[in-house]
């Protein structure tokens, strides 16, 4: 193994073309400098520089061992301070998931994009899933953080800390008796006691699913449930095809969508959608996940 040590000193002598004035430089006494060059020499097994009557120049052999060692010198020298930047969570790689509606939430995109403005250094790898398979992700290391939508109370290795809360807004077919009404009149879900519903599956947005079902049960009555959809996306094109109406995070408007109607429901359903960001509980220890976390109660404040 070469040292850098070494390396150093075989660059100081070629650039001060003498070995009296290299030893001068690295505050040395010039034996242990020649000693040091003859065992850089041995060890390549080729002479690296030769002695003319005033001073050194590098063979061809040292010519190439320079250019080599100013690249390896030039790495080592920055390798302290990219400990210094991972220690402070400015470089690195983080995990982030997120579900499909916090996808389409505006805070969500606008704190990625300020995340890799300021820390242009972490590469960032992205994943899309339901909450339940974004949350067993996290236990298992394989995302640092993630974006959901329910809260889980049986996992003691998870922090969950709620982002934020939004309304839910009722998407209906275009053609369909509700499309037509007033943005100020609010659905109540008595409304929509008996229309055919489509619903997301529970296993991939468990915390929405309940949640709506839990309002129904407070209003009297249960859902006509007649599909169900793998994502949210699936069930506003199935309410576009006329299968029924189905209700979704108010950011899910933004999709838009071919022959559907967005109506916002009445405050008295007490159904909104929260967001949550959920981590490991020995997640603290990472700098960068630390970061990011900070950033996002940042963003919240408006800072």
């Amino acid at each position: 193994m070469i040292e850098l040590k070494r390396l150093n000193a075989f660059v100081t002598v070629v650039e001060a073309g003498s070995i009296t004035r290299a030893a001068e430089l690295l505050f040395i006494q010039q034996p242990p400098l020649t000693r040091l060059l003859q065992s850089l020499e041995h060890d390549f097994g080729v002479p690296l520089l030769q002695r003319l009557p005033r001073g050194v120049i590098p063979t061809e052999a040292g010519e190439v061992l320079l250019h080599e060692a100013r690249a390896v010198l030039a790495r080592a020298g920055q390798l302290s301070a990219a400990m210094q930047r991972a220690a402070l969570g400015e470089q690195g790689r983080i995990r982030i998931g997120f579900t499909s509606s916090a996808a389409l939430h505006t805070f969500v995109p606008a704190l990625l994009r300020r995340y890799r403005e300021i820390y242009p250094s972490v590469s960032t790898q992205l994943e899309e899933s339901g909450s339940g398979e974004l949350l067993a992700a996290v236990v298992a290391g394989q995302l640092d953080v993630a974006f959901v939508r329910m809260r889980v109370k049986d996992k003691p290795e998870l922090v969950m800390e709620k982002v934020l809360e939004e309304p839910m807004w009722v998407a209906v077919p275009a053609g369909h008796r509700l499309a037509s009404q007033p943005a100020e009149q609010p659905l109540k879900l008595e409304d929509l006691s008996n229309e055919p519903f489509v619903l997301y599956r529970r296993r991939a947005g468990q915390g929405l699913y309940d949640a709506i079902l839990a309002a129904y049960v407070r209003a009297g009555f249960s859902p006509h449930i007649v599909q169900e959809a793998p994502r949210l996306t699936s069930c506003l094109s199935l309410v576009g095809a006329g299968l029924g109406i189905s209700i979704v995070p108010e950011s899910m408007t933004r999709l838009g969508g071919d022959g559907v109607v967005f109506l916002p429901l009445a405050a008295s359903t007490q159904l909104s959608a929260p967001l949550y960001l959920a981590r490991r509980v020995d997640s603290h220890a990472s700098s960068i996940i630390n970061t990011f976390c900070q950033l996002v109660k940042s963003q919240l404040s408006g800072n």
